[in-house]
């Protein structure tokens, strides 16, 4: 096969196999048979463009095969079952969404039925009968279009591990018998919980790996983007929809600054703010306005969002409104108690007010369980300490980070800030954000 033919399969396979597993999904009713049929429409896609060409509109020949397949499935499901009468009646209801063309076959699969297609598979892919892993590796696979070994090289863990997650996850949606629908009500609010949930640790992966040897995996926060925005355009009236979406491009508009030229981490006061990036600044703040304008208590991620626009405003890092910060994190821990939310406001509480009332509540939960093997809390709290002149302390809180860290990037680092402060150099360290 040619490598233009080759790039153009892949290309838009990244880009439709979501739409397309979607769609077949419709008719099948099972995720799992959904994604073999899609992928039975890339490889006549692979057999077929060498030698006839590229389609006009590849997404609707690819949408247009999968669900003839998934038509041929059902004749024979259908056949085997003896159910031949029956079979006649469906197929003439399954068959008028297919038409020969395969441009008319994208008209006919109109924007409105993809949406909701594509909302049911989120929701699917993102039930809460799967674990978190699982969930997160079946969306990855399912909306994000990355293959096996590409989502596991991300999150570092063996190819066959993420393979099996895959499989549990499609088997155990099928044994439960999860429906192809979206909740309705109370149950959608908590299930759109869990959609989000999953969206930004697929995120905050990328942003901040947590192990190896790269601060960074940009593909993951691409990944997260892409779906963030894509839920967001499907579900208009969801302010913590697009509170999520506003949090991620903001983050997202610092990946240039967070890294130097040889790939270690810069700190967010460090960085060089030339080097965010504008129109990320601009969709953040503006996927912010929607989430304020829709209403109601700002959520937790709308809130994040806020906090991440006040750096995202302030040119230099003297200008940043830390009194406001830590007024929204004051809001966070009241929408989303946490250990981890509460050690954020310890930071900002010291920038804002000096770092003595910072360490203050830092020293109030330090045999807080959930934080214990944590390594942002002695980071932190060394932090303060050195900030309030408290040097042998503050290396002491940098090596006990180190010592706990995974990340090989954010370990030198921890190494570096200990070693600054004078003593001996520690043998390993730790991350900071």
């Amino acid at each position: 096969m040619s490598q233009p033919v080759h790039r153009a399969v892949e290309a838009v396979w990244r880009l439709e196999c979501a739409k397309i597993t979607a769609g077949v999904a419709r008719m099948v009713r099972d995720v799992g048979l959904a994604e073999e049929l899609a992928q039975d429409a890339l490889v006549a896609a692979l057999e077929h463009w060498p030698t006839a060409g590229v389609p006009d509109n590849p997404g609707a020949w690819l949408m247009a095969t999968a669900k003839n397949r998934a038509l041929d499935r059902l004749r024979r499901d259908k056949l085997v079952a003896g159910k031949h009468e029956q079979l006649g009646h469906e197929l003439e209801a399954q068959e008028a969404l297919i038409v020969p063309d395969f441009v008319d076959a994208l008209d006919a699969a109109r924007a409105d039925e993809i949406g909701d297609d594509l909302l049911r598979l989120i929701f699917t892919a993102c039930h809460p009968v799967l674990s978190t892993d699982a969930r997160v590796a079946l969306t990855l696979k399912l909306l994000g279009g990355l293959t096996t070994a590409e989502i596991a090289r991300a999150y570092l863990v063996p190819e066959p591990t993420i393979a099996q997650r895959i499989v549990r996850a499609k088997r155990t949606l099928s044994a439960a018998k999860v429906p192809f629908e979206l909740p309705r009500g109370d149950t959608l609010a908590a299930r759109l919980a869990s959609v989000l949930e999953v969206i930004y640790l697929i995120f905050n992966e990328g942003y901040t790996a947590t192990a190896g040897e790269d601060w960074m995996r940009p593909a993951l926060c691409d990944e997260a983007l892409r779906l963030g925005r894509i839920l967001a355009g499907l579900s208009p009236d969801e302010p913590e929809v697009h509170g999520l979406v506003a949090l991620m491009e903001l983050q997202a508009s610092r990946a240039a600054a967070r890294t130097d030229s040889e790939g270690r981490p810069v700190l967010l006061l460090a960085q060089d703010r030339s080097r965010w990036d504008r129109l990320l600044i601009r969709r953040g703040l503006a996927a912010l306005e929607r989430a304020e304008a829709l209403g109601g208590a700002l959520g937790p991620y709308a809130l994040q969002a806020a906090i991440a626009a006040c750096h995202a405003r302030a040119a230099v890092p003297e200008a940043t409104d830390w009194p406001r910060i830590a007024a929204l994190y004051d809001a966070l821990a009241q929408a989303l108690p946490s250990p981890v939310v509460e050690l954020n406001r310890a930071v900002a509480v010291g920038m804002a007010y000096g770092p003595a009332q910072g360490l203050a509540i830092i020293d109030a939960m330090r045999d807080e369980p959930a934080l214990q093997g944590y390594h942002w809390l002695p980071s932190v709290r060394g932090d303060l300490l050195a900030k309030l002149g408290r040097a042998d302390e503050a290396r002491a809180e940098f090596e006990r980070a180190a010592a706990l860290v995974r990340n090989e990037r954010e370990r030198a680092l921890l190494i570096e800030r200990a070693s600054s402060l004078g003593g001996a150099q520690p043998a390993s360290g730790g991350r900071t954000h």
